[in-house]
């Protein structure tokens, strides 16, 4: 931790936050007779909070963010030289770092040819929902308008996104929402509901039956995470997407693979749709794409797609009005080039399958010898252990058994996350996202510290 932080700079500091910033995703009452966290200082998978204890992050910035780790001054160099040399013009017109990373990103993702660019994650799925929209007032009379989305998934915070998103928690106390979403069941086989055994099939089959019942002719496109991140961590079935692929592609529905969450080597590959061979009309993902050291989103589209805006130049109406302010921003281009080098160089997709191999591993290990871990998921370095009070009946254990367990490794020295906010009764699968140059060590001291937080609290 840096010593020029004093102790005296750091109560002002604490002071001040309590006083003025409204942070995320927590209550603030008690705020009034506790200090906030206040995080100072990372490196590499490790931060330093305020008080100077010292965590090992196994969350990667709290929400699977921060993919090749803290502190690394080449992407702050990138940045830096260039915000001298330009550091914003509006995204009508192209800049240096925003060609070259279009380039290299396209490089990776066969198939797909644009890139649309601007600040968030739910701000790229809202650019899909609006295109989508758009083909279908320019293409199809109005109709394929509908938006199919599942049970469970989770794709942004503003309204409309909020409109696509299966976890009702968040969505409390929001509406009235845009209309014409609708959603699909989900895939998770450990909360069955079917009792089949080719499960992956059924669970996509329950799809196409919501498409025959709203009508394919209403239907433009399905909106899914590759893996369920805040809604479980679930991990598709085998031949799920085999099959949804198969249905969409009959109903001329579009694909459009949200991988905010495990895009950019979090599951081992450049972007989770890619282990399950699926061919989308559309990709967005934000977080890992430039590790948190710049705000860049990306949606990403098909030729097929992209010339369907461009077929009347006559017509003031025919391409994307649309524009994303800081998506003109030139640091994020700069940032999410130094960041992919760093995980080609480095190796961090083999590393992250070799370790997300060892996570399960361990995970596996603690099933065996706590009973309230009722499953484990997970692809890569993104990976699930879903809690339960009684492994006969799948119970979930309480949400605030979950969160202790959370605050039991917390107080270790090992951040971890837990499902909530999401979806009632069910705010129970403890989520791990480590970067990934996580090492053995590193991994053997998350799952250890789960160990013995389990043992602890469910002595």
């Amino acid at each position: 931790m840096d010593s020029t932080l004093h102790q005296n700079d750091i109560s002002d500091i604490i002071a001040a936050d309590r006083a003025h910033v409204w942070h995320h995703l927590i209550q603030h009452k008690p705020f009034e007779t506790v200090d906030p966290r206040i995080m100072v200082e990372g490196k590499g998978m490790r931060v330093w909070d305020a008080a100077g204890k010292e965590h090992l992050d196994a969350v990667s910035g709290g929400v699977w963010t921060v993919n090749v780790g803290y502190g690394r001054e080449s992407i702050a160099d990138a940045v830096r030289d260039q915000l001298i040399k330009l550091n914003y013009f509006a995204g009508s017109a192209g800049s240096i770092p925003g060609a070259r990373f279009a380039q290299r990103l396209i490089e990776k993702m066969p198939g797909m040819s644009r890139v649309y660019y601007s600040n968030s994650g739910s701000e790229a799925n809202e650019k899909v929902f609006k295109m989508v929209r758009q083909i279908s007032a320019r293409h199809h009379g109005g109709r394929k308008s509908k938006i199919l989305y599942r049970e469970r998934d989770y794709h942004g915070t503003t309204i409309t996104a909020l409109s696509a998103g299966g976890q009702p928690q968040r969505n409390a106390l929001y509406g009235p929402f845009t209309p014409g979403f609708v959603e699909v069941p989900h895939c998770l086989e450990y909360r069955a509901q079917w009792d089949v055994a080719d499960y992956g099939r059924r669970a996509a089959d329950a799809i196409e039956e919501v498409i025959l019942r709203e009508g394919p002719d209403t239907i433009g496109a399905i909106c899914l995470e590759p893996v369920t991140a805040g809604g479980g961590v679930i991990t598709p079935p085998d031949g799920y997407w085999d099959r949804v692929q198969e249905i969409c592609r009959k109903h001329n529905i579009l694909i459009h693979i949200d991988e905010v969450v495990c895009g950019v080597g979090r599951t081992g590959e450049w972007f989770g749709y890619q282990h399950y061979g699926i061919k989308p009309d559309f990709v967005t993902m934000a977080k890992g794409v430039a590790s948190g050291y710049a705000a860049i989103s990306c949606t990403v589209t098909t030729e097929a797609v992209f010339e369907q805006f461009k077929d009347d130049a006559a017509d003031p109406l025919s391409y994307f009005r649309d524009i994303s302010t800081f998506g003109g921003c030139t640091s994020g281009p700069a940032a999410a080039l130094e960041n992919m080098r760093i995980i080609e160089d480095e190796g961090l997709l083999a590393n992250t399958l070799a370790m997300g191999d060892r996570l399960m591993a361990n995970l596996h290990a603690l099933m065996d010898k706590h009973a309230v871990v009722g499953e484990v998921r997970g692809k890569g370095l993104f990976c699930g252990a879903e809690l339960v009070a009684d492994r006969s009946t799948r119970e979930p254990v309480a949400e605030k058994l979950a969160q202790a367990v959370v605050a039991d490794c917390m107080a270790q020295g090992v951040i971890i996350g837990v499902t909530n906010r999401s979806i009632a009764g069910f705010n129970n699968t403890l989520c791990l996202s480590p970067a990934l140059i996580a090492t053995p060590d590193d991994i053997d001291q998350i799952t250890g510290a789960i160990d013995g937080a389990l043992g602890r609290v469910f002595a």
